[in-house]
């Protein structure tokens, strides 16, 4: 209505009015009524931005890389901004340009060339696990790249969501991976296996131990035995001789008895100990030395006469 227009910005939108080229008011958050024939209104968004960003890059060993993040900032200096780009609007609060969407290309440009700089001086394996160099890099470069201070910005951080190689050597690098993983496991196995091995050698090194030491006991038990039973043998041996020497002492006394008890009969005639021993015994003892000494003087005696009744007497009991 008659040219007179109304802006109503919120308080994160820095807000600059101009008139006849010159900064009539400015500030975050203005609410303001202006003439649009001789007015402009800038609005500069203030707030915290993020803008995500996907690009490709070369790693040292000549293999492409894609880096997937996000880039988070914010406008500090909207005049040094609004002088650079067109951030002017209509009645409707429209951008007249497509200037405010290069503020995200320049800034998303400049982290590229950095992140470049680390990718170009590292291997595709290097480059996969260098997130954390990527962000320091990328962080500390935005903050003195004069492509950026120049535009009145400020970064508040980079996040690096992934660094993926092309299919073809993604797939490569699984196969490798999945065969080094492979091999992990078949030598765990196999160190499995060698330590059951170990472990059985123990086992058995341990039961081969303890039957020598058995057989040591049981070998020492036996000598004892054996050292036994000799000191009993030995003692026994001792005995039988002691024996030995007392019985033959005793058969020495009995015999020195015995040759005492004989020597007065040594010299006496067989014949006077017969009779002797005979006297007042057995009649028949008497008449069987008669008949010896008949049979001795047989040559002497001329005819013997001998009646039944003797004979009888000398047979029957």
């Amino acid at each position: 209505m008659l040219g007179i227009a109304y802006c109503k910005s919120a308080p994160t939108t820095y807000v600059l009015h101009y008139k006849s080229g010159k900064v009539k008011r400015e500030g975050p958050g203005l609410a303001f009524l202006y003439y649009r024939p001789t007015s402009m209104v800038v609005q500069v968004p203030a707030a915290s931005a993020d803008v995500p960003f996907v690009f490709n890059d070369t790693t040292r060993d000549f293999q492409d890389v894609t880096i997937q993040g996000q880039l988070t900032y914010r406008v500090v200096e909207p005049k040094k901004l609004a002088a650079l780009l067109d951030y002017s609007v209509d009645p409707a609060g429209r951008y007249r340009s497509d200037d405010p969407t290069k503020l995200e290309a320049r800034l998303v440009h400049t982290a590229q060339m950095l992140a470049q700089q680390v990718v170009g001086r590292l291997t595709l394996r290097e480059a996969l696990g260098a997130s954390d160099a990527l962000v320091q890099e990328i962080v500390r470069g935005l903050s003195v790249a004069e492509a950026v201070t120049m535009l009145g910005v400020q970064p508040l951080g980079v996040s690096i969501l992934a660094v993926r190689p092309t299919p073809e050597m993604a797939r490569a690098l699984e196969a490798e991976a999945r065969e080094q993983l492979q091999r992990e496991a078949d030598e765990s196995v196999y160190a499995r296996r060698n330590a059951a091995v170990e472990q059985e050698r123990i086992i058995k090194e341990s039961e081969l131990e303890t039957e020598l030491a058995v057989e040591a006991k049981q070998r020492e038990i036996r000598e004892r035995k054996m050292a036994s039973d000799i000191a009993l043998e030995e003692q026994r041996g001792s005995f039988l001789a002691r024996k030995v020497e007392n019985d033959k002492q005793d058969a020495d006394a009995r015999a020195y008895a015995i040759a005492a008890t004989l020597r007065p009969l040594k010299d006496a005639d067989w014949k006077t100990l017969v009779a002797a021993s005979a006297a007042g015994g057995d009649p028949k003892l008497m008449i069987a030395l008669a008949f010896r000494e008949l049979a001795e003087n047989a040559t002497k005696i001329g005819e013997l006469n001998m009646s039944p009744d003797l004979l009888r007497s000398l047979i029957t009991k």
